[in-house]
């Protein structure tokens, strides 16, 4: 794979080769590990099947929404049992802080009902499995391995796919593809920490928009510098401590 580095202060940059693409990938990776050394994920959840619920419920919200309401969520359904047999009144007006409550309150019954059906109970550890779930798609399945059961999964969600394209890592607005690309950089146990790190960095520094260039540690590695206040002064105003953006993750 040969990925274009874009474009660097208005100038084209040259098309690397695979070996220099990885070896700057991994530097990148490696001051993100540096910058955020306790990234991790930001969901609250205690079992498999709380981070499963929880990482369904924060499609088109924030995690600190969702962490809002999953306490009383988790207190009433212990169990897949009980997501199953869920009076769907009761259960919208839980989820309505969340926004699309109804769609939501609709998922996690199914998803109760077929997990009783076909797992016993229990959330599968397998993607192939949890892919096949109500309201899962492989982000929310690379979610639940990584950081339920320590398989090692990318999570492609807004951020990350946004730094994988500035970074020139990958060109494609394609999930599954992002995945696959990115993928082939890294071994396979920086997996989930590579994603934690890249979502942490897009929440506090390279934002959607107003990404604070001049205060990322990666910018002299990034062809995309300069999208961005790239003025260190003014780009550390533009940081973001908290883990927490409105752009649906």
């Amino acid at each position: 794979m040969t990925v274009g580095n874009g474009r660097r202060n208005g100038q084209k940059a040259e098309v690397e080769s695979p070996v220099a693409l990885t070896r700057r990938a991994r530097k990148i990776h490696r001051l993100l590990t540096e910058r955020y050394p306790d990234a991790h994920c930001e969901l609250d959840f205690s079992s498999p099947l709380e981070l499963l619920v929880a990482t369904v419920l924060s499609a088109q919200t924030t995690d600190k929404r969702v962490n809002l309401t999953t306490p009383e969520l988790f207190a009433k359904y212990p169990s897949a049992a009980a997501y199953a047999g869920a009076d769907r009144a009761e259960m919208e007006e839980i989820l309505r802080p969340l926004g699309f409550f109804r769609a939501k309150t609709d998922s996690l019954l199914k998803l109760g009902a077929r997990l009783v059906e076909e797992h016993d109970g229990e959330v599968p550890k397998k993607l192939e499995q949890l892919v096949k779930l109500p309201g899962v798609g492989r982000k929310t399945a690379n979610v639940v391995l990584g950081n339920a059961f320590g398989v090692p999964g990318i999570t492609v969600d807004t951020h990350f796919g946004r730094l994988a394209r500035r970074f020139g890592w990958t060109a494609s607005e394609d999930p599954v593809k992002v995945e696959t690309e990115i993928a082939a950089l890294f071994p396979k146990k920086d997996w989930t920490m590579l994603s934690h790190r890249l979502i942490f960095h897009g929440r506090r520094t390279c934002h959607a928009t107003k990404a604070a260039c001049g205060a990322c540690p990666v910018s002299a590695l990034c062809p995309s510098f300069g999208i961005g206040e790239t003025d260190p002064v003014k780009a550390a105003k533009l940081l973001r401590d908290s883990a927490f953006t409105s752009v649906p993750a």
